[in-house]
């Protein structure tokens, strides 16, 4: 009796066993669409027969790998089963990575609108050899929300798990020089969230205000109010600017304050500062100055000599700025701003 439980007992056990080494093997895989939209093909060679049509941010049961890992054979949420080529496909980890951005900044403030020069990849991160999901197409409006640089002769991001110290980790260390970049996290249209090159992107400021950059960098504007100027209202703007270069270690080092002269019909400069170490996002709002009133304000993030971030209030009282300090509050030390060349 007690040979037959022990075998009874070894057989139950083996069935457990093998059933959790199957069912890991068994996991569904599954990938999202990275490209507009994707052919399926029939076969892996170089005449074939189209089997399917894929749309961006689709996502497709995988059913198949090839060896050398070019293409894989998928079905779509239609049933449609065919060979696809791997480089139009992002990952899980890229998908979900996506999603957490669009869910932290689906209501974040914009900080200038944009357009795209040309059509331009959504990234998860920011980098040119990061995951990406989206493309967008030429012309198309985007806000911006927050500014990066990365170096352009980075590797590829190692996976979370990954061992720093392993011979792969040490192999796709890149021994080129670091060539900065900058990259802004956007959001468009349909509140996709992720990170596009700065160069591939063009801040979409009014000409009339444009024009008086001098040679500088406009990286965010904001409209501060509107002036009446006979049948029209004209709107009057805070604008925040940085050398003309990727790389800087600020987001912005001038913010000038652009008011509109009804009298003369034109924009004239009510504030300038220079010479800042400037940290997006910058906030607008409102508050009450007593004999003032209820004046328009901006909040900058700036940081002083000794590196120190601190919040500084301004409020406009067309066509006048002025700095706000809370009772007993001195101001911070001064930025002494050097130039990158």
């Amino acid at each position: 009796m007690a040979v037959h439980s022990f075998f009874f007992f070894a057989l139950l056990l083996f069935v457990l066993l093998t059933g959790c080494s199957g069912g890991a093997s068994d996991r569904t895989e599954y990938a999202y669409v990275a490209a507009p939209e994707a052919q399926l093909r029939d076969r892996v060679t170089t005449l074939y027969n189209n089997t399917g049509v894929v749309h961006n941010g689709e996502r497709l049961k995988i059913l198949e790998h090839l060896p050398n890992k070019r293409f894989v054979r998928v079905r779509s949420p239609r049933g449609e089963e065919g060979w696809i080529q791997e480089r139009y496909l992002a990952d899980q980890r890229t998908f979900d990575d996506f999603q957490r951005l669009t869910d932290r900044y689906k209501d974040a403030p914009s900080q200038a609108a944009a357009v795209t020069r040309n059509s331009v990849n959504m990234h998860a991160l920011p980098g040119r050899k990061t995951g990406y999901l989206t493309q967008l197409p030429e012309n198309q409006k985007i806000d911006l929300l927050e500014r990066k640089s990365v170096d352009k002769n980075a590797p590829a991001p190692q996976a979370k798990d990954a061992d720093e110290d392993s011979p792969e980790a040490a192999d796709a260390k890149s021994d080129q020089p670091a060539i900065m970049e900058d990259w802004w996290l956007a959001r468009d249209s349909q509140s996709h969230v992720g990170w596009v090159l700065g160069r591939m992107v063009f801040v979409d400021v009014p000409i009339d205000v444009a024009q008086y950059a001098e040679g500088q960098r406009i990286v965010a504007f904001f409209k501060l109010d509107d002036v009446q100027d006979e049948d029209k209202k004209v709107p009057e703007y805070l604008v925040l600017l940085t050398e003309n270069k990727d790389g800087l270690p600020f987001d912005f080092n001038q913010v000038r304050v652009f008011s509109w002269n009804a009298r003369k019909h034109r924009y004239e400069t009510a504030y300038r500062e220079r010479d800042l170490d400037g940290m997006l996002p910058a906030r607008l709002g409102q508050q009450n100055f007593d004999k003032e009133g209820t004046l328009r304000t901006f909040t900058l993030r700036l940081k002083d000599d000794s590196g120190v971030e601190h919040e500084q209030l301004y409020k406009f009282n067309p066509p006048i700025v002025r700095k706000v300090y809370a009772p007993g509050e001195e101001p911070p030390p001064r930025t002494h701003h050097k130039r990158h060349g």
